[in-house]
C-alpha cells in the first residue's frame, strides 16, 4: 500500500535546551532528522515526504537533504505556530484519494514493517494510529492527591505515524480550523469528526526523542540494532 508522509519539523526543541533544532543533533555522527528520513527514504511503499520547516532551517535542512540523497522529499512548507498548524500547512499541498501520514520527525526508531501494518490497517478503515500498551500503572489526580487508579489494560501510549485517507484527514482539518480547535495529535481531529480510528502496536523502541535524557535512550537503541 503506497502513501505519502508529512514530517513536521518547524519545532525549536526548547525542553532540549540545545539552542538549535534539536533534530540537527547527531545519532552515531548523523542528524536526527536525517535517521528520520532515511527510513521512508528506503521504503518502496514511500512514494514522498514533505517536511514542514521553520524558516530559520531552510538551507540547513536543504544542504543535508542534498548531502544525503533523500530524493523523496519532495515538499518543504513552512510550518506554523503550533504543530496542527504546520500540518495543516503541508496537507494543503496534498492531493489525491490515497493515503497520507504523519510522522515526527524526532521519531528515528520507526521500522518498515510497522509502517506496512499501519497502512494496512487505514487503508481498510480510513484511520489507524500506532501505540504501545501502558506498562506502569496509572492513576489520575488533581492537586497533587491521587483520585483514583486508572484500569491500565485500556490504554495505550500513542505514538507515529498515524495514518489517515486523504480526503478524511483534510476535511477533519478543516473542521478544526473552522471551530478554532487544537487537538493533540491527528486521531484527535479525526476522532471528533465522527469517524473511528483504529489502533495497531506498535515498538517501545519507537521514542520521541524531547529531553536531553532521551539522547542516551537512543544511543543505547542504535548500538543494540546495530549488534
Amino acid at each position: 500500500m503506497t502513501y505519502q508522509v508529512i514530517i513536521p519539523a518547524a519545532g525549536q526543541g526548547k525542553r532540549m535546551g540545545a539552542g538549535k533544532n534539536k533534530l540537527l543533533l547527531e545519532l552515531n555522527g548523523i542528524p536526527v532528522l536525517v535517521h528520520t528520513l532515511k527510513v521512508f527514504e528506503a521504503d518502496e511503499a514511500c512514494t514522498g515526504i514533505i517536511l514542514a520547516i521553520h524558516p530559520q532551517d531552510e538551507v540547513e535542512f536543504r544542504e543535508l537533504i542534498k548531502k544525503y540523497k533523500l530524493t523523496k522529499v519532495n515538499g518543504l512548507v513552512l510550518g506554523g505556530i503550533e504543530r496542527q498548524h504546520s500540518i495543516f500547512n503541508a496537507l494543503k499541498t496534498v492531493t489525491g484519494n490515497g493515503l497520507i501520514l504523519v510522522h515526527d520527525a524526532a521519531r528515528p526508531f520507526i521500522q518498515k514493517e510497522h509502517i506496512h501494518r499501519l497502512t494496512e490497517s487505514a487503508a481498510k478503515t480510513g484511520a489507524a494510529i500506532m501505540g504501545v500498551p501502558a506498562k506502569d500503572t496509572m492513576k489520575r489526580a488533581k492537586n497533587g492527591v491521587v483520585e483514583a487508579t486508572v484500569e491500565r489494560s485500556s490504554l495505550w501510549a500513542v505514538q507515529t505515524p498515524q495514518a489517515f485517507r486523504i480526503p478524511l484527514l483534510i476535511k477533519a482539518y478543516e473542521k478544526a480550523e473552522k471551530d478554532c480547535f487544537l487537538g493533540t495529535d491527528d486521531a484527535s481531529l479525526v476522532e471528533r469528526s465522527g469517524h473511528p480510528v483504529t489502533i495497531v502496536e506498535g515498538d517501545y523502541d519507537n521514542i520521541k526523542i524531547t529531553t536531553p535524557e532521551d539522547l542516551y535512550f537512543a544511543e543505547a537503541i542504535l548500538k543494540k540494532r546495530n549488534n
